[in-house]
């Protein structure tokens, strides 16, 4: 019964009809377009930084590589600062540099010094003894410098996404030198 009423204005006036409102379709559609901009521009923006703290990381571990002389402290804080204005973030952010050589007798990495200027804490020896998988093939006693950045990424706008944490993990051969010293830290030239 109610079907035989609602099927004889369908097939009227009704269906063809053009008369109507846009401002309906307005308040429908604006709000919508405006939540994916700002969607868009989080993401947009959340891109932006990653590849801003992917090339300042780059730059950091290539930095080091080529020291000669034995770094500190203040280099280190220097570095941090560096890593900071490269990426125009002032977000949180951590950076920790480690040298690491590899034993190729008991095929496992060990650590000559890590030290972080942050929030992060230095790797341990037990920490890089299976880097097997994060580091290239080396040869026995062959150093390698690993730059670890993290920061924690606050969006522009809340859109679900939250605080993301940005980290990069990079490792280069010294250039220079055959290896990077820690100011305290007496050189190992055997491989002992």
């Amino acid at each position: 019964m109610w079907y035989e009423k609602l099927k004889s204005p369908l097939r009227g006036d009704f269906v063809r009809s053009e008369k109507g409102s846009a401002s309906i379709e307005a308040v429908i559609m604006i709000p919508l377009m405006f939540f994916c901009m700002i969607c868009f521009i989080t993401l947009i923006d959340f891109t932006r930084q990653h590849g801003m703290h992917q090339k300042a990381a780059y730059t950091i571990s290539d930095m080091v590589s080529r020291e000669t002389l034995a770094i500190d402290t203040e280099y280190l804080e220097g570095t941090h600062a560096l890593m900071n204005t490269l990426t125009r973030d002032p977000q949180e952010s951590t950076i920790r540099l480690s040298v690491v050589r590899y034993d190729a007798t008991n095929e496992i990495f060990k650590l000559d010094w890590s030290k972080t200027s942050g929030f992060a804490t230095p790797v341990s020896n037990q920490d890089v003894r299976n880097w097997t998988d994060r580091l290239p093939v080396m040869i026995h006693n062959e150093r390698i410098i690993v730059v670890e950045t993290s920061a924690i990424y606050q969006p522009p706008f809340e859109i679900g996404l939250g605080n993301q944490q940005i980290d990069h993990f990079i490792f280069t051969r010294p250039r220079y030198a055959p290896q990077v010293l820690w100011d305290d830290i007496e050189p190992d030239f055997a491989g002992s």
